[in-house]
């Protein structure tokens, strides 16, 4: 059944739209949540902003708002032809979110909204390290995806949207210290907010080497 579901939103954006839409509900809608990961940031219409595995650019269209330098990348060429159709005034990269091709110290901020889920634990390294290479000094890596809810009220929400529409793998990132990893990576981590009855986390960190 995961993977009919998982299938048909990939297949069919206003399928994933209306689950997205329904999903954000639970923080205040899909504005406010595609909007969690960039609070407290200082975004300038010159400010070098990588989105992340951007999907269809759902995110990337808030992005654009702030700042006129927005590089999407995503492996998909799927999403990505969603994305250039969807938020044109962004530039756009088909590539593997642990093989970037970009260069040393290259953006302010990287931002990535529920994709690191989707990967394997050895990728998720592998991206992390990544998205430190591609940072400049002082830029910070920002995110917002699963948790473990500390409010067990979220349990079966939270259990049904996973059974039906993820993986493996984000069941093993409700096991994955998030804040651990980047730290080992060489991040400090200077923000995390847990939402929705501790079922999203947020989580900025800042390269300082």
């Amino acid at each position: 059944m995961a993977t009919i579901f998982r299938d048909l939103s990939y297949r069919y954006q206003w399928f994933y739209d209306g689950i997205s839409r329904l999903a954000a509900l639970s923080v205040g809608g899909e504005a406010h949540f595609r909007q969690l990961a960039l609070q407290k940031l200082t975004i300038h219409s010159e400010t070098k902003v990588l989105d992340l595995c951007c999907g269809s650019g759902q995110a990337t269209q808030f992005l654009v708002k702030y700042s006129q330098n927005v590089t999407g990348l995503d492996a998909s060429p799927l999403s990505m032809k969603r994305a250039r159709e969807n938020v044109p005034s962004a530039s756009y990269v088909e590539a593997f979110a642990e093989e970037m091709p970009f260069a040393d110290n290259l953006f302010d901020i990287v931002h990535t909204s529920v994709a690191l889920h989707e990967m394997e634990q050895q990728q998720l390294r592998k991206i992390l390290k990544e998205v430190y290479r591609v940072l400049k000094s002082g830029g910070v890596f920002t995110l917002v995806d699963f948790h473990t809810p500390t409010n067990p009220i979220f349990w079966p929400g939270l259990w049904l949207f996973l059974l039906l529409f993820e993986t493996h793998t984000a069941w093993e990132l409700l096991q994955t210290d998030l804040v651990s990893l980047l730290a080992d990576t060489g991040f400090e981590v200077d923000d995390r907010w847990l939402y929705a009855g501790g079922s999203l986390q947020v989580i900025q960190a800042v390269k300082n080497g």
